[in-house]
């Protein structure tokens, strides 16, 4: 609220001050009449209620380029996903990072928004993928909120996100199957095999399987704790069947240089560098050609044994614990799987029925 005081001048003339109180902070002006002071106030009572005065008055010093490098200096680097995120944040740095933090406005992140869906260099980014990169600077201003007070509002937030595509429901049929693990038995790499068969049996995600190290495999209990997971939380994955048989005969010969169950080569030339886990790119892409699979990534491994959970009775909880979800919703893609699965052994149980009715 504007507080308005009159005062009287050496010169004997009135005149009147006008103080301005907001979180803590005091705004002060002189005038020489009470219509002006009042006008005053009116205009910054305005300009608090748009969270222009005083969010604005740092935000003109500091460019949308320093907020995210400061992000990128101390935030970062604790980010499971820090990879993907930086490469996103080096596009806004690079298109509007020389923008004032005050005229990074809505409308400036919708025109970004309708950027990135256009084709670049020759390639078009899906609506889920801007969502990322939205997702990525909306967090950069909430830590800038919170943590370091350069900003009042994020921009981000109400700008209309792209439609995402409903969520894939591709799974192996039998045929599939057998084709796709025959090809990677055939393909030169050691470890394709092993790898897909372990997503294949326990639906972890491919950057849980390749990240996994010894330390992480209970032989005894039969079970895998992951400890970097997509939403950050650990889980345990029972591990049965053939994927608890290729990963013990795999213990039998371990490298001695890495804890990692599929590290990567190690350079010789920079012997000391961390050996990160191996990258089975193109000889997955092989394999799947081989096996005549035109619409299938590794992800859908992870579906299919989602799927086969679904039509062996699995419950909606049961497949979420196995494959780690947070909510049920992504899990209820796979519960008419379930409901079909039921309905062919409800018909095969009636065929009894049908011959004496």
């Amino acid at each position: 609220m504007a507080l308005i005081e009159k005062r009287t001048r050496a010169s004997g003339k009135p005149s009147y001050r006008v103080r301005v109180k907001f979180r803590g902070r005091v705004l002060s002006s002189t005038h020489s009449d009470r219509t002006r002071a009042e006008r005053w106030a009116a205009e910054i009572g305005a300009k608090i209620r748009d969270d222009a005065h005083f969010a604005g008055e740092g935000n003109r010093r500091r460019a949308l380029a320093d907020m995210i490098d400061r992000y990128a200096e101390h935030v970062l680097p604790d980010k499971r996903n820090a990879r993907s995120q930086r490469r996103h944040l080096v596009w806004w740095r690079a298109n509007i990072g020389h923008l004032p933090l005050a005229n990074v406005t809505r409308a400036v992140i919708a025109q970004c928004r309708d950027d990135l869906l256009k084709p670049h260099k020759g390639k078009l980014r899906g609506p889920a993928t801007v969502v990322r990169y939205m997702a990525s600077l909306s967090h950069v201003f909430t830590v800038a909120i919170g943590d370091w007070e350069w900003a009042e509002v994020n921009p981000v937030r109400g700008v209309r996100k792209p439609r995402e595509p409903r969520g894939r429901d591709r799974y192996l049929q039998d045929e599939e199957r057998e084709a796709l693990l025959a090809a990677c038995k055939a393909s030169t790499s050691t470890d394709l095999y092993a790898a897909v068969l372990v997503a294949l049996c326990t639906g972890m995600r491919r950057g849980e399987v390749l990240g996994l190290e010894w330390r992480d495999i209970d032989f005894p209990r039969r079970q895998v704790t992951l400890r970097q997971t997509k939403n950050g939380s650990r889980r345990s994955v029972p591990l049965v069947s053939l994927a608890y048989e290729v990963l013990d005969a795999r213990s039998k010969v371990r490298r001695l240089d890495t804890p990692l169950i599929f590290p990567g080569r190690k350079d010789p030339r920079t012997p000391n560098e961390v050996i990160r886990p191996k990258d089975l790119t193109k000889p997955w892409e092989t394999a799947r050609r081989r096996a005549g699979l035109a619409d299938f990534r590794f992800h859908d491994l992870r579906h299919s044994a989602a799927s086969y959970l679904a039509m062996s009775g699995a419950s909606t909880l049961e497949i979420a614990a196995i494959l780690g979800h947070k909510t049920l919703q992504m899990t209820k893609r796979y519960s008419h799987l379930s409901t079909e699965h039921l309905r062919s052994v409800l018909e095969r149980s009636n065929e009894g029925v049908r011959r004496h009715a």
